[in-house]
């Protein structure tokens, strides 16, 4: 698949923590597998990755997609190994690399009852994104072609993303040869769904607000969000390309539902002040998420 888990060495972890993560990995392969067959695989959706070869090969000569998922997946899980040095990903890729083909397999005559290309790559990508989103919050990754990526970054030079996009690019030009050009646009909305839905997984759904206020009033600005809005204040340093001058530019982050009162706080004390908001994708800290 075309997302990956940011690399990095793993912190220690308990025993909570790695049931968890195994938790995480085991449900989150099985969501894949099961959103491909009963999404991506019958109506052609070859959207990437090593599922999009198994389901070229499958509608091609008839091989079941498990087996040509374990054919690849293994053998590179053992390259990359050996030529990326040492156990890279660990024991969990090589546990999802391992169950997602078994789930597949399990799962192969399970049919929503109705075929539609369009409904196929929503809600196939939706599956794939969820499940390759809780992987990858498990530090993990379900092998196959980002090894690939990761081998071909290092003996070529290019980066990870145009290794990826390169490999994803020649599958999805496959399968138009093989199902037509309709499939394979389809199979492009697929890969655009299933990224921004590991972005959800990842990040999730409720976005904050970032507030960037400039004010001549920035002292009473600053003690009106501390006491009516009960958030954080920071001051960054900012100079005036206008006006030549340093002034200090307050940041505020609060949850969407506080946006409105913010405004009205700042316009309350300065009515002329410059307020910019934002969206933060993912705040990690005191008054918000864990991390």
């Amino acid at each position: 698949m075309m997302m990956r888990p940011k690399r990095g060495q793993e912190p220690p972890s308990t025993t909570v923590q790695l049931v968890t993560d195994y938790t995480y990995i085991l449900v989150g392969a099985a969501i894949v597998a099961i959103a491909f067959n009963l999404f991506l695989l019958p109506n052609k959706i070859a959207s990437g990755g090593v599922s999009g070869i198994s389901t070229i090969v499958a509608h091609m000569v008839g091989i079941e997609p498990a087996f040509t998922q374990w054919a690849l997946n293994i053998p590179l899980f053992i390259l990359g190994i050996l030529l990326l040095g040492g156990l890279k990903y660990g024991i969990k890729t090589l546990v999802g690399t391992l169950f997602l083909p078994l789930v597949v397999y399990l799962t192969r005559d399970w049919s929503v009852g109705f075929e539609d290309a369009l409904l196929g790559a929503l809600f196939g990508g939706i599956g794939v994104g969820i499940g390759i989103g809780l992987v990858f919050r498990a530090r993990a990754s379900t092998g196959g072609t980002d090894l690939a990526a990761q081998i071909i970054q290092k003996y070529t030079g290019l980066t990870l993303g145009s290794a990826v996009f390169i490999i994803d690019g020649l599958i999805v030009i496959t399968s138009a040869f093989t199902f037509g050009i309709e499939l394979a646009l389809y199979a492009l909305i697929s890969l655009y769904v299933t990224g921004k839905t590991v972005d959800m997984v990842q990040v999730g759904v409720g976005y904050a607000k970032v507030a960037l206020i400039i004010s001549n009033h920035q002292e009473e600005v600053r003690q009106s969000l501390l006491r009516d809005v009960d958030r954080g204040v920071t001051k960054l340093s900012g100079y005036g390309g206008y006006t030549d001058e340093e002034r200090d530019v307050l940041m505020c982050v609060v949850n969407q539902t506080e946006v409105t009162k913010l405004k009205q706080v700042v316009k309350t004390v300065d009515p002329k002040a410059f307020v910019i908001v934002t969206n933060a994708t993912e705040v990690l800290g005191e008054g918000f998420k864990r991390a």
